[in-house]
């Protein structure tokens, strides 16, 4: 994650959280993946449509956890350091951000 959420102001290298969120998302990114794939295949092999149903939901629920943790990390960091820089225009963004989310 080489955005403002993953910098050190002063080193301009990525801060251990954002490396352990970085590695966070892309194990889940790995798993949601696989799971995916596991969704064709019960397609193709004809699967019981409630079972891929079932796993297609659980598949939307990983990745609105990957969403939370990617927002959280977002305001924790990348807000905080705007709003620091006196930069307002960020809570628009924000807001306008988790009104997507919770549509």
């Amino acid at each position: 994650m080489t955005n403002c959420c993953s910098m050190d102001k002063e080193e301009k290298k990525p801060t251990e959280s954002s490396i352990k969120t970085q590695k966070s998302v892309l194990d889940r990114l790995n798993r949601i993946e696989g799971q995916i794939r596991g969704i064709k295949n019960m397609i193709e092999n004809n699967t019981y449509c409630d079972d891929v149903i079932n796993q297609i939901e659980a598949s939307r629920s990983a990745l609105h956890s990957v969403q939370i943790i990617l927002l959280e990390s977002h305001i924790k960091n990348c807000v905080v350091e705007q709003l620091q820089q006196g930069e307002r225009d960020v809570i628009e963004e924000v807001l306008k951000t988790i009104k997507k989310l919770t549509k």
